[in-house]
């Protein structure tokens, strides 16, 4: 029977399963690196272990370490989460030989699923459709490899998933580079190279279905999930029902499900995923752990599958049947990343981490007030959750909800999760994997509020700051700031924000206009909230101040402005032709030297950071001048990798 529990993971994911583990009874233990000491899930647990060392293969993917820690807290009970170790053999086969209770399939289960070529050739033999495909055996046999299955194809890992180790290749003359670019991705996050090739659909539907086995070789299927709307072909926004299965097609795809999961004896949590176009769909993988978007599951089913994964462990039964589909869930992934700069993930810290407590709607996050996003993991911040009765109730309360959120920190895809979630094409019933490549995500990317919004904020900030002032001074208490006795000018401050720099004059103690917008009326102003009124409408925005930051949220949404001083230099000094680093990584390859001529778009250096690779290029025609970095340096954010002149 489990007593004590050792979660073998970090963030959101060991919250979610301490979370079960606390309402169970298990005690709990988490394992951290120095990074995350003092993070949330290292504070929650009854007893955390320090993992001497930042990197995940130092810390979270060192099985001696975690199995050393089970020994010294006295855990009988081991739960890999999802990413890191879930899905390693050696690791699952270490727990077993320690006695341990492993939360989890056999290790031989995640062997033959954890190799998708493995895996499509089983499926293959138990009647499950897949798409054609290639093992590649060396470099020299790439191209005929490729030629054979028919442009594009798609090169993938074989071991792990979220979108590492895969290329899309539409030239058959890219192939090469793409092959050793996601090999050594693949290397890198999984400790395994290996790839193949794949015949590539453009713009399927992301399908996957929830099964459950238990020890006496029962499988059952829980329903679907649509993972569709993706970047980097890993997924953002994950929704149960998918509104392209009727009864007849959920009843047989989930059949599929379970005869791939019954081919390896399959016990515990799993995961089919297929991709669907036209009423055909096609095994994708099978992820053999709980998956990240598990909640949309839990939230139409009302089961708990941490729950349940342990009582599996524990030697129970399933039912005969999966249990019926209530309402309609979607889950949105909150990433530290700049949709309009790459997607390129964005350390730092976050002063304030909050949600409205709507009902319906369930977070889990991996981060809290005070929290810093660290270079060495992913992402990744919180999972948003909104259940209702209809998938249009669930879109409108995720969409509030993150409108709504309190997040002052890193840059986040905030705005793209809402712009997504409120598109005509989302909000219809068709969509698929492009939806990110059709759509400008210029536009999806860019700010809730407009330009007039912005500047109400503005407004807002420059009243509380007054507010704020008046609450510190020590003479004159009584009289309001700007207080004259014959009405004079308007007062002013300036604030910088996505739109520009927004120049509010306002008064404390009667109307004034905002140009552009209206008469505005304050109603309540104190340090931290203000309530104006602008023509017949009410707006209410808390104004939160970091330093020269001030982080204004309304229910239209957020804005974040930088208070300009009144005597500044605007001057920037920004060395000519210089590329710097995105963010700070370790740089994987340099493939240029001084004097070389570039053409526009060659690649110059490749960092590696948050598990993914980053290629800096060259922005124009010209000539390096000067390299500033060499294979294996560890670089900070904004520092000049290479300078290119000319062009």
């Amino acid at each position: 029977m489990v007593a004590k529990v050792l979660v073998a993971n970090r963030a959101e994911i060991a919250r979610r399963i301490f979370r079960t583990c606390r309402e169970m009874g298990y005690a709990t233990v988490a394992v951290h690196s120095e990074p995350d000491t003092g993070e949330p899930h290292a504070r929650e647990a009854d007893q955390a272990v320090l993992l001497p060392g930042s990197s995940p293969a130092e810390t979270y993917l060192d099985i001696e370490a975690i199995l050393a820690a089970a020994k010294e807290t006295g855990a009988d009970t081991i739960h890999p989460g999802y990413g890191f170790l879930s899905e390693n053999p050696a690791f699952a086969r270490a727990v077993v030989d320690a006695g341990l209770t492993w939360v989890g399939p056999s290790p031989e289960a995640i062997e033959i699923m954890g190799s998708k070529l493995a895996s499509k050739r089983l499926m293959e033999e138990v009647g499950v459709p897949t798409l054609p495909s290639v093992a590649i055996s060396g470099i020299s046999t790439v191209n005929s490899a490729a030629l054979s299955l028919g442009m594009p194809v798609l090169v993938k890992a074989s071991a792990g998933g979220g979108g590492k180790g895969m290329r899309i290749v539409e030239d058959p003359g890219d192939v090469e580079e793409a092959v050793a670019s996601a090999r050594r991705e693949a290397g890198a996050a999984f400790g395994d190279d290996t790839v193949f090739l794949e015949r590539y659909i453009k713009a399927p539907r992301h399908i996957e279905i929830q099964v459950f086995g238990d020890s006496s070789g029962k499988v059952i299927s829980l329903h679907e999930r649509e993972c569709s709307i993706q970047r980097r072909h890993q997924k953002i926004i994950e929704e149960a029902p998918s509104t392209a299965l009727d009864r007849a097609l959920r009843l047989e795809m989930g059949a599929a499900a379970v005869r791939a999961a019954e081919a390896v004896g399959y016990v515990g949590a799993g995961t089919v995923e297929f991709l669907y176009q036209d009423g055909a769909y096609y095994f994708l993988e099978m992820n053999t752990r709980l998956q990240v978007e598990h909640p949309v599951t839990e939230m139409v089913t009302g089961l708990d599958l941490v729950r349940l994964q342990f009582e599996i462990a524990e030697g129970m039964s399933l039912p005969d049947h999966g249990p019926r589909i209530d309402g309609h869930a979607i889950e949105a992934r909150l990433y530290a990343e700049d949709p309009l700069n790459d997607y390129l993930p964005v350390t730092g810290e976050f002063h304030e981490f909050s949600f409205p407590p709507l009902e319906g709607l369930r977070v889990d996050a991996g981060i809290g007030a005070g929290s810093r996003v660290s270079v060495h993991y992913d992402p990744m911040l919180a999972k948003v959750i909104a259940h209702a009765p209809t998938r249009e109730g669930a879109i409108n309360l995720l969409s509030s909800a993150l409108r709504q959120a309190h997040i002052h920190g890193s840059t986040t895809n905030r705005d793209l999760l809402v712009r997504i979630l409120e598109h005509p094409e989302f909000m219809g019933t068709e969509t698929d994997t492009h939806f990110l490549v059709r759509n400008d995500v210029r536009e999806l990317g860019r700010p809730l509020l407009d330009h007039h919004q912005e500047m109400v904020a503005a407004v807002a900030a420059a009243l509380a700051d007054q507010a704020e002032e008046r609450a510190k001074t020590v003479v004159l208490k009584t009289i309001p700031s700007g207080w004259r006795n014959s009405r004079s000018a308007l007062q002013t401050r300036e604030y910088q924000g996505s739109h520009g720099t927004h120049r509010a004059e306002y008064s404390a103690t009667g109307p004034f206009p905002i140009e552009g917008i209206g008469m505005a009326t304050p109603a309540e102003v104190t340090t931290d909230l203000v309530e104006v009124v602008i023509g017949d409408q009410e707006h209410r925005l808390e104004v939160a101040r970091y330093g020269d930051l001030r982080y204004v949220d309304s229910r239209e949404g957020p804005a974040r402005l930088s208070a300009v001083p009144r005597f500044h230099d605007r001057a920037v000094d920004e060395e000519t032709g210089s590329l710097h680093a995105p963010m700070p990584g370790k740089v994987i390859r340099v493939d240029v030297a001084i004097g070389d001529g570039v053409t526009e778009a060659q690649t110059l250096v490749v960092l590696e950071a948050m598990k993914m690779e980053h290629t800096i290029r060259a922005p124009r025609e010209g000539v390096v001048t000067s390299v500033l970095c060499r294979p294996g340096d560890q670089v900070e954010a904004d520092a000049v990798l290479v300078v290119v002149e000319g062009g």
